[in-house]
């Protein structure tokens, strides 16, 4: 009995493990183990009855929680977004777009992904699009079964590291932290990791050029009646917006100025990209409308094309990011623009209807209940295990490893990567993250920076053979069987599961290097935080003490000078008083407080008659 005593957290920690191996619901796992170990802490006398009274106060609070309203704004933005037919004209158009050259469909389907997780931030939505899509083109005309599968479940993937990524919103809940802060920390590195993809990529088509061949000439439909590819107008249009962005940005500061009518010093970089971009995505788009309705014949089929289809994403993207970033809406209310901005997108195109509503809103109540679920579970699980001293345990078993703070993050990145082989980010979320927070936090790591770097490390949650869900998605629509193409007439062979395993493993490494650039340069994602602003307070004393000549020094006894006063006090001066008052008692502060109140009761007029 003395050693489950002394050793009731690691106990607790492991039967949650034994609970969870069984294959009981995570939710319900969370929550039992919890009241087993409450009661049991109450019986041997570890934790007082009324710890587990304070259980409804935070199931309420759970519900009070207007942060986690984002999370089904969010997701029905992104299913709204997957049937309005969105994902189809981008694929189709940036593949025509970048057909012509080596790995042209690999750079598209990992730009649309990048896309479609700025505006949808559902993973399941992004793979089970392009794998529709794309995968059967990139089959048609010749790709690598194994680059084509692991090209599509790393780009849909992406929806967990760029905002607005239901993975963020989770862990800023999980770490007290803003989810704006966390969105901004979390821009910068998931458009780097979306560089490395197209680096890969682009390396394969130096080394490997059969495995992403272009598409042939008779597969570009998008081209002038003289045949030209009309190329040369979406360069310079490109070049002129491109070069209107980055004049902008350079002079942000001075826009800023202009703008509130006040001296700005800084403006946030993630501000400065979004407006620099959003400024030139308008200016192409008012060129292209000019030209449409005018018929100038200025732009290319192919300019127009590529402007009015990806006008609208883009926009989107300013809707939900930008808002937030200027700090002109929180993330919920963000989140519910963006609901609203993709029912506008499907009402345009004609999709929107009883159905496809229905659906939305199924799918997105059940994910949300999901999500509390396993929340109410976690607050149950988490509230016993402090009780019984959990925390400590853990901070002495991960806060005195050697190395400090490097020793730490790299054990910790080995035990996610290690753990989400087994466990979805979820379960990571609210299992693992609330026991890694405190330890950083001791250790001086900034929880904004540490909160993004679990979020890229879980990205390989999705995408880890055999159990990323990814993958998962990716086998439900590739081909199982042989098939005949409806274009080549050619009989194409089936996608088996050991090719999507392999496809991953490049941009798992990918992933992993990722990682390793965040701990290595931590400005990646701290360099896009609001600077914290330094007061020096000797000089904010200086300048009171300048200001109020005649004021107490700070510290000094305020009654002193008091004193001096009427000690200094001249008997004879005008001021005195005629005669002397004569000698009262000396009395002690508690008899003079005691008079006092006397007097205050006194003063009070009694409601009683007489």
């Amino acid at each position: 009995m003395e050693f489950i005593t002394h050793n009731i957290a690691p106990i607790m920690f492991g039967g949650l493990i034994i609970f969870l191996l069984l294959g009981f619901p995570v939710a319900f796992s969370l929550g039992a183990c919890g009241l087993f170990f409450g009661f049991i802490g109450i019986e041997l006398g570890l934790l007082p009855e009324a710890l587990l009274q304070a259980l409804p106060l935070r199931i309420f609070g759970i519900m009070q929680n207007e942060t986690l309203l984002a999370i089904p704004f969010f997701t029905l933005m992104g299913l709204i977004l997957e049937r309005s037919g969105m994902a189809e004209d981008l694929l189709d158009t940036i593949g025509q777009l970048f057909g012509p050259i080596r790995g042209g469909l690999a750079f598209a389907v990992i730009f649309v992904g990048a896309l479609l997780a700025a505006t949808t931030g559902v993973v399941a939505a992004s793979v089970i699009s392009m794998g529709l899509i794309s995968l059967p083109i990139m089959l048609r005309y010749g790709y690598d079964r194994r680059i084509a599968t692991g090209v599509i479940a790393a780009s849909g993937t992406l929806a967990q590291i760029i905002p607005p990524s239901l993975v963020l919103i989770i862990l800023a809940d999980q770490l007290g932290r803003s989810v704006g802060d966390m969105y901004k920390g979390a821009f910068l590195p998931g458009f780097m990791l979306t560089g490395l993809y197209a680096l890969f990529v682009i390396a394969l088509a130096v080394f490997k050029p059969h495995w992403v061949p272009a598409l042939p000439a008779e597969a570009r439909t998008i081209r002038e009646d003289s045949g030209k590819t009309g190329l040369p107008s979406l360069t310079v249009l490109t070049a002129l917006c491109t070069a209107v962005s980055v004049y902008l940005g350079k002079n942000m500061v001075t826009v800023h100025s202009w703008w509130k009518g006040e001296a700005v010093q800084q403006v946030a970089l993630d501000e400065t990209i979004v407006v620099s971009m959003c400024a030139g995505v308008a200016l192409a788009f008012v060129i292209a409308v000019v030209n449409k309705v005018l018929r100038l014949g200025l732009l290319s089929r192919m300019a127009e094309r590529v402007t009015f289809v990806l006008i609208p994403p883009l926009l989107l993207i300013f809707l939900v990011l930008g808002t937030i970033f200027l700090g002109v809406a929180t993330p919920t209310e963000g989140g519910a623009m963006g609901a609203l901005g993709a029912f506008a997108m499907a009402l345009a195109r004609g999709r929107l209807n009883m159905s496809l509503l229905q659906q939305a809103l199924n799918t997105t109540t059940k994910l949300s209940c999901f999500v509390v679920f396993i929340l109410i579970g976690s607050t149950v699980f988490g509230l016993v295990f402090q009780g019984l001293d959990g925390p400590r345990w853990v901070e002495h078993l991960l806060g005195n490893l050697p190395g400090g703070q490097t020793g730490f993050l790299i054990l910790v990145n080995v035990m996610i990567f290690f753990l989400a082989f087994f466990l979805d980010f979820f379960e990571l979320s609210f299992i693992v993250v609330p026991l890694l927070a405190p330890v950083a936090d001791k250790l001086g790591i900034d929880l904004i920076w540490f909160g993004v770097l679990l979020a890229v490390n879980m990205q390989t949650s999705f995408m880890h053979p055999p159990f990323g869900f990814a993958l998962f998605f990716l086998r439900s629509v590739a081909p199982s069987t042989a098939y005949t193409d409806k274009v080549t007439k050619k009989l194409v062979q089936p996608v088996t599961t050991m090719q999507i395993y392999w496809g991953a493993v490049p941009f798992v490494l990918i992933q992993i290097v990722m990682v390793g650039l965040i701990i290595a340069f931590p400005g990646i994602v701290s360099g896009n935080l609001d600077k914290a602003q330094v007061y020096d307070m000797d000089k904010i004393q200086q300048q009171m003490e300048a200001e109020m000549p005649d004021a107490t020094p700070f510290g000094s006894d305020p009654f002193a000078n008091e004193e001096n006063r009427t000690d200094s006090a001249d008997p004879a001066s005008p001021s005195a008083p005629a005669e002397s008052t004569p000698d009262l008692p000396a009395t002690s502060d508690a008899d003079a407080q005691a008079e006092l109140l006397k007097a205050a009761q006194e003063s009070v007029p009694s409601d009683k008659k007489p």
